[in-house]
């Protein structure tokens, strides 16, 4: 399992055309920033994703989530290369 930084429905898209789930979804609400690299989704079904946006709603702030190609364990994966010759 892969612990994720803001659990999303990944099929659940807005009208912006991003996957959307609410700010207080997240494990350390700090890090969800406009352009920021998280892991998104749930545990059994994570993603990476970039932070688009932070919008304010009478409901709660919204998150905006573009969704990366490829899974978490690729980008693991090429952090390790990248690091390892460092």
């Amino acid at each position: 399992m892969t612990a994720v930084d803001i659990t999303a429905d990944l099929n659940d898209e807005d009208d912006t055309g991003y996957v959307w789930t609410f700010l207080d979804e997240a494990r350390d609400p700090s890090v969800v920033v406009p352009g920021a690299i998280v892991v998104a989704g749930t545990p059994g079904a994570p993603a990476v994703a970039e932070v688009i946006d932070l919008v304010t709603k009478p409901t709660g702030t919204v998150v905006h989530l573009r969704i990366l190609p490829g899974s978490v364990s690729d980008y693991a994966a090429a952090v390790l290369r990248a690091t390892a010759s460092a």
